[in-house]
């Protein structure tokens, strides 16, 4: 079987020597060891010294030459958007205090995996929302380890 032992970020590894794919959901996308099917149904095995997040775009590299593209799969989520900056500060320190994982976008609109009654609470604070189908890769903490962040 092959076994995918590291770890090459996004635009730092050869995509020309890209075998296959494989498209993980956010809470799929930390891994150290797990056995996977790429996207055409073919298993590998991810075997990292330690725990990663995998981005969109990263690449396994494999053991024996060649690597998986890690694709993040389309999640349901909501994007927030509000009128001010004053405004979108307060709904992140609400959505923060409820310990909810948060992707901050590239034109700052905030984007949370679909949740209702988080959407509720933004709601009645003013926010506008809209559910999207997307990938999600929120921040990662103040103190993790970081592999990489993304804007998408």
């Amino acid at each position: 079987m092959r076994r995918a032992t590291t770890v090459a970020t996004a635009g730092h590894w050869p995509v020309d020597r890209g075998v296959a794919s494989v498209t993980l959901a956010y809470d799929d996308r930390h891994r150290r060891r797990l056995r996977l099917l790429d996207d055409d149904g073919a298993p590998f095995m991810l075997d990292l010294e330690e725990a990663t997040q995998l981005g969109d775009g990263d690449g396994l590299a494999l053991a024996d030459g060649g690597f998986v593209r890690v694709r993040a799969a389309e999640e349901p989520c909501l994007d927030i958007r509000c009128a001010s900056a004053i405004e979108r500060a307060r709904l992140a320190w609400h959505i923060g205090n409820r310990h909810v994982p948060l992707q901050v976008l590239a034109d700052g609109t905030m984007r949370i995996r679909r949740d209702h009654v988080i959407a509720g609470m933004l709601e009645s604070l003013g926010a506008t929302l809209e559910e999207v189908a997307a990938p999600f890769a929120p921040e990662s903490g103040a103190y993790a380890k970081h592999h990489h962040a993304t804007g998408k």
